[in-house]
């Protein structure tokens, strides 16, 4: 079943900095989006959007005019608007197999640059697997913002056994759904290559499409071995609008968690109530420009799509 959202389908559409031409840790081009399904009581559609310009830097202070939404080809109304950094639901899901043993001091460098961004009224929690997967802050806090918590739940589990990438991604995006923030991300530290889940690939990418959750992938196949399964990686960020990192020193990994933790506290929200208001389960293509008087076009990063909820009697 689709995640249900009070009042609102929520794309989370937290955008990464803009494709350069070259380098910038591996990332890869967008390529086509998924299609995830929410939903809702309501027919607001909220958008989380992140503006760059012709460099990639972040683009600060626009205001509600610059902004237009096109919905298959019809241009819509923004009823909803704010560029104040918001709260964010963040999973930190961890691969501690034994693949991890060598890779275990990249690791912790790059949580901790991550965690050490923490807000007070981020939710935060981390996952923690190998043929198990385990929720590992302790069993009564759900979430936290504290740095030193989030560092030592990780650190608490020595490396070891086999490698249950899709159940690990599962059950963080089912955590998620828990958490009280409109914003959700998911951040996955693996090799990709999976040799112990229950549940199959298209399974965890069924339920990614569901979610309106990003998911950042930071992949450790080149830190070592070259052993791994970055097509996986790759194909779950991308189809969340996520990015996946490639890095290949341990100063690559703090640097792809901090960069990951400035995008998602990076962004605009808009929203609007679809013209086209039939709850009939369609896909709407979504193309959101800003037109800044004085400027090139920027760069704007967001979903290109959703699919529309079903009428209750037609689920």
């Amino acid at each position: 079943m689709a995640t249900t959202l009070s009042r609102a389908i929520c794309l989370s559409i937290l955008i990464g900095s803009v494709v350069r031409a070259a380098g910038g840790l591996g990332q890869d081009p967008a390529p086509e989006p998924a299609r995830p399904t929410f939903s809702t009581e309501s027919d607001l559609v909220v958008l989380h959007v992140t503006v760059f310009d012709r460099h990639g830097d972040p683009v600060p202070q626009l205001n509600q005019g610059v902004f237009h939404i096109v919905e298959d080809g019809t241009p819509q109304t923004i009823s909803m608007f704010s560029g104040e950094d918001a709260p964010v639901a963040v999973g930190l899901v961890v691969d501690n197999s034994s693949s991890m043993i060598t890779r275990r001091a990249m690791v912790m460098a790059g949580v901790m640059a991550f965690a050490e961004t923490s807000k007070p009224d981020d939710q935060a929690f981390t996952i923690v697997f190998n043929e198990d997967v385990r929720r590992a802050l302790p069993p009564t806090v759900g979430f936290t913002s504290n740095a030193t918590l989030l560092q030592a739940s990780i650190a608490a589990l020595p490396p070891g056994g086999k490698t249950a990438v899709h159940d690990a991604v599962i059950a963080g995006l089912d955590h998620l759904d828990t958490a009280e923030t409109q914003k959700h991300v998911l951040v996955v530290l693996s090799d990709g290559e999976d040799n112990a889940s229950r549940q199959s690939e298209d399974e965890m990418l069924r339920r990614a499409e569901r979610s309106n959750a990003l998911i950042y992938t930071v992949s450790t196949a080149r830190l070592d071995t070259s052993v791994g399964n970055e097509r996986l990686l790759k194909k779950l960020a991308h189809g969340t609008g996520g990015e996946l990192y490639t890095p290949r020193t341990e100063r690559d990994v703090i640097a792809a968690f901090a960069d990951i933790a400035g995008k998602i506290r990076r962004g605009y929200t808009l929203g609007y109530v679809p013209t086209h208001s039939a709850h009939d389960g369609t896909y709407r293509k979504l193309i959101v420009r800003a037109l800044v008087p004085g400027m090139r076009p920027p760069v704007v990063h967001v979903r290109d799509g959703y699919l529309s909820p079903l009428h209750p009697d037609e689920r």
